[in-house]
């Protein structure tokens, strides 16, 4: 059970990291280039949320980078139940404020016809970023509770 894909301290785990890590970021670029994106909450909240993602991403990514290279294993009971906490947090956030910045983009191009096709557009593929990055921080939560429970 100790070998699940997507575990702290191998390759697939750094690969799901970095790809929590660039898509979170893409999702910042996307939004902050886009005109007029400050003046709704949800989409700050997005770049708030997905701020704290790329930095938790690339912390654990380091740290995966430093067990690869040392050949450590990062398979303490304590530092994974940190990795749950931490992945169970910045995956939460994630999805609301995916979700709650889609809900205004349906809101503004679907029900009142008030969008601006570029603006539109850049939004539509910030929170489809957004929504990647969650999908990959839930299975690393998922992968994390599960190397818990193993290790408990």
């Amino acid at each position: 059970m100790k070998k699940l894909i997507g575990r702290p301290g191998s390759v697939s785990g750094l690969a799901l990291r970095l790809g929590q890590f660039g898509f979170a970021a893409a999702a910042i670029g996307v939004m902050v280039t886009s005109p007029g994106f400050s003046s709704f909450t949800a989409y700050c909240y997005l770049i708030a949320s997905m701020g704290l993602q790329v930095l938790w991403s690339f912390g654990l990514a380091c740290l995966d980078v430093y067990a690869l290279t040392r050949k450590r294993d990062l398979q303490n009971p304590i530092l994974v139940s940190l990795f749950v906490v931490g992945d169970w947090v910045t995956a939460i956030l994630s999805l609301a404020a995916a979700c709650s910045s889609a809900g205004i983009i349906v809101l503004y191009s679907r029900d009142l016809h008030y969008c601006n096709d570029q603006a539109c557009s850049k939004y539509q593929t910030s929170i489809a970023f957004a929504f990647i990055s969650w999908a990959l921080s839930a299975i690393s939560s998922h992968v994390m509770f599960w190397i818990l429970l193993a290790s408990i």
